[in-house]
């Protein structure tokens, strides 16, 4: 379809530090495709994030070489505003994205809208669609720091989907949330999946990424160590050496090859797992 996102020898330095936090980075994103972002802490997952939505070097400051590309364009000679309505961002914690001066959860939904001057009758129809996607309708009277995590982190999807960006930048959702929230979040972002929008993940619940993702971005002391299809990059075991988190059926799918039972292929998720190891049992016991 075209890359909408490219970066170009990228290399940013945060003020007053003499080693950069991203190396020599290139790649290209191309739209409708979902990218899931791993690697150990302090890999440069949340920088990068940073870098695709312009809050560095713009918000920031720091030293950055090489360009970030959005539709041909560097995101330095985009305004804030401007830049914003193409690319959602949604920050690790709920609580950096609520306003603070909306009294209502329907009213901290619309608070974006208002600010591009949207007219009323509009920011009404985008602001319910928004939260009917998200699954919090029943709470528009509700006060925004009043919800649970799972709600919180919902609203600030909500906020930024009422924005309806072409780009979706989301990092570590449910970094804070339990499984019931966790799977709230997913339920969110599987619908954006089958909308066919443009989505960046940062999450370190690898298992999931394995389940959404159509390709993987692999960053290591913030370097690009592996691109690719999440079946061939989710089911290499040397990553394991590089510190990088692999979901829990490529671990066990290795265990069995080790062990001595041959697998067609190393599985990344539950129904790739019950597939290959039921068929290579079938295969055994002939």
């Amino acid at each position: 379809m075209g890359a909408v996102i490219e970066l170009k020898n990228l290399t940013y330095n945060y003020p007053l530090t003499s080693k950069p936090a991203i190396k020599n980075l290139s790649l290209s994103i191309e739209k409708g495709r979902f990218y899931g972002v791993i690697g150990p802490n302090g890999a440069g997952k949340t920088t990068l994030c940073a870098l695709i939505r312009g809050f560095a070097p713009g918000f920031y400051q720091g030293e950055l070489k090489g360009e970030v590309l959005i539709e041909g364009r560097p995101t330095t000679d985009y305004a804030e505003g401007e830049l914003s309505l193409k690319i959602g961002y949604v920050f690790q914690n709920p609580f950096n994205q609520i306003s603070g001066v909306k009294d209502t959860v329907f009213e901290e939904v619309a608070y974006g809208l208002e600010n591009f001057g949207v007219p009323i009758d509009e920011i009404e129809e985008r602001v319910i669609n928004a939260m009917r996607l998200t699954d919090i309708e029943a709470l528009a009277m509700n006060k925004p720091f009043k919800l649970s995590g799972g709600q919180q982190q919902r609203m600030a999807l909500a906020s930024i989907l009422v924005l309806e960006p072409d780009i979706l930048v989301i990092d570590e959702p449910t970094s804070q949330l339990d499984p019931e929230g966790t799977e709230s979040v997913f339920k969110v972002i599987e619908t954006l999946k089958r909308q066919k929008r443009t989505v960046i993940l940062v999450e370190h619940k690898v298992d999931l990424i394995a389940e959404y993702a159509d390709d993987i971005i692999v960053l290591n002391s913030g370097e690009l160590i592996r691109f690719g299809p999440k079946q061939e990059i989710l089911s290499d075991i040397s990553l394991e050496e590089k510190g990088v988190q692999l979901p829990q059926y490529a671990v066990l799918g290795n265990k069995l090859r080790e062990a001595g039972l041959e697998l067609e292929y190393i599985p990344i998720n539950e129904a790739q797992a019950v597939e290959v190891i039921s068929a290579a049992m079938r295969k055994g016991a002939r």
